[in-house]
């Protein structure tokens, strides 16, 4: 279904970047060969030039620096998030809101007299869904099939996963992986960043003697054995620097830390699609169950099960129900167009995929729909379910 092309589009067959990471050239890039290798393997990748086109890279940069300028007289009455690099709160940054004017007239003062207190670093913001008549970027190619932010999308109350960075020199990411489990791509289109990554399992090697993952990387902690016992065990991270014009693809479930080398702009994704919707619902899955064993003793109190979906939003973002929401969504839209023997067109970008690409999506959301018949989980839901299992056989 996906077809196996000749593996051209690599910079250089043998060129390992960061220990092992491939850099491709996205004027080379095939899709079908991008997909089958590194979004169906799992596998990170630095994707080279792709910002050329892009309104931002041209307005919001001035002189290799952000067009501070530009960005206060054109979008300085936002309200945005702003973390604090300085100040821990649990396992990330402290964060608040302030209006985007008074966080650029802040990078003016830092630029000249850094504050060893007060490092604040503008992340998460929505952009797309305040200035929507603004099309700073456009999609790149690779991660067209964007199952997540289609979805959420067509809420009109919801909120998406597309984000602008904007972060002076020395501000940072602590080590986590991604929401849900799903993948994320980062471009920047102004400064540079290091960024060090860790396969998945490599993350117990970073986690204390209770199961609290390290905060930083950089931390003197982890040379304490009774605290970090594990940490011996840690296999060499991957560790690559991102230029400007560079994408980084994340795949699903690799921690990664963060750090703004100089004052930097980039365009942030998380997105989830046939390639990946087996490990979210994997780890959603594994998080209820770990849930129910933690509060076992509850389980004769009075909807215990409510409580349990409860716990799960807290700490995965979605539960069961959402999550079926989402899958339902994806598989009517796909089995739509199938009916319509048309191309499925995307609101969201300039792309559409024919029979085959919808096909391919509709039989990943087959094996999760038996998963969670198996599971005896979604009973509100089951006929829908049953329904669905059935409808997508046809096409095997």
């Amino acid at each position: 279904m996906l077809v196996d092309l000749e593996n051209k589009y690599l910079v250089s067959e043998n060129v390992n970047v960061g220990n092992g990471i491939k850099t491709l050239n996205c004027e080379e890039i095939v899709y079908s060969d991008f997909y089958r290798h590194f979004l169906h393997q799992n596998v990170p990748c630095i994707i080279k030039n792709l910002t050329s086109d892009w309104e931002c890279q041209r307005m919001w940069v001035l002189n290799n620096k952000p067009n501070l300028e530009y960005l206060d007289s054109h979008f300085g009455n936002a309200s945005v998030p702003v973390a604090n690099c300085n100040e821990k709160y649990y396992n990330s940054h402290a964060k608040t809101t302030m209006l985007f004017r008074d966080f650029i007239s802040y990078w003016h003062k830092y630029t000249r007299f850094p504050d060893s207190n007060q490092c604040l670093y503008l992340k998460d913001w929505h952009f797309l869904r305040e200035f929507p008549d603004y099309e700073i970027y456009h999609i790149p190619l690779m991660f067209a099939s964007d199952w997540l932010n289609e979805y959420l999308l067509s809420r009109p109350d919801s909120d998406d996963y597309r984000f602008v960075y904007l972060g002076p020199k020395g501000s940072w990411t602590p080590l986590h992986a991604d929401v849900f489990s799903s993948f994320s791509w980062s471009v920047n289109i102004c400064g540079r960043k290091k960024w060090v990554f860790f396969p998945p399992g490599e993350e117990f090697n970073l986690k204390d003697k209770f199961g609290e993952l390290v905060y930083s990387v950089e931390s003197e902690d982890l040379k304490d054995n009774s605290l970090y016992p594990n940490y011996k065990n840690l296999v060499k991270p991957y560790i690559l620097i991102q230029e400007v014009g560079d994408a980084i693809f994340v795949p699903s479930e690799w921690h990664h830390q963060v750090w703004n080398l100089e004052d930097t702009i980039s365009i942030n994704h998380n997105w989830i699609n046939a390639c990946n919707i087996r490990i979210v619902w994997k780890d959603l899955l594994n998080n209820l169950n770990k849930i129910k064993r933690e509060i076992a003793d509850c389980k004769d109190m009075e909807d215990w099960d409510n409580q349990c979906q409860l716990i799960l939003k807290s700490v995965f973002g979605m539960d069961i129900n959402e999550f079926l929401n989402f899958i339902f969504y994806i598989a009517d839209v796909r089995l739509k167009s199938l009916d319509n023997d048309d191309l499925l067109k995307l609101k969201y970008s300039s792309y559409c995929f024919g029979k085959n690409h919808i096909i391919h999506d509709l039989l990943s959301l087959s094996d999760v729909l038996n998963s969670i018949k198996e599971n005896s989980l979604g009973f509100e839901n089951m006929n829908k379910i049953i329904n669905l299992i059935d409808r997508i056989k046809t096409f095997k």
